[in-house]
């Protein structure tokens, strides 16, 4: 079974009810999905030694999902894409991960287009909707 590692935002109610939704629609599709949202980490308050451990367990973590994954999924919504997000597709890119975009934003962070740091790994695999996404991985 195809393997997809979601990133994207995560921090707000809005991000998290759409990241489980999709989630869920891959699932019914036959992917098996990692959404970091639904490892169980919980972060303590900022600034404190336990939050430093935390983040460090959930980085961890995410580089050990990111490797054993087969796709990275990333989120390109919002005014710009999560940083987080994107550093995990900097990450899935050089261990030569396959890539896909989802964008179903219309804003974009630069005059034209958007971040070729983001759409030159993806190679036109940006989908601009839930169903051009099934279609885009069914061909991968």
């Amino acid at each position: 079974m195809t393997r997809i590692y979601l990133a994207g935002p995560l921090f707000c109610k809005a991000e998290l009810e759409f990241n489980a939704r999709l989630a869920g629609r891959l699932r019914e599709a036959g992917y098996d999905v990692f959404l970091p949202q639904e490892a169980g980490i919980s972060l303590p308050p900022a600034g404190t030694p336990e939050r430093e451990v935390a983040d460090a367990d959930a980085f961890a973590e995410d580089v050990r999902e990111i490797d054993a994954c087969d796709i990275l999924l990333l989120i390109m919504d919002g005014r710009v894409p999560d940083e987080g997000a994107c550093f995990e597709l900097g990450y899935a890119y050089a261990k030569g991960k396959r890539l896909v975009g989802l964008k179903t934003d219309i804003r974009v962070s630069e005059q034209g287009g958007d971040n070729l740091m983001l759409s030159v790994p993806l190679r036109g695999r940006l989908a601009r909707s839930e169903e051009e996404l099934l279609r885009i991985l069914a061909d991968m």
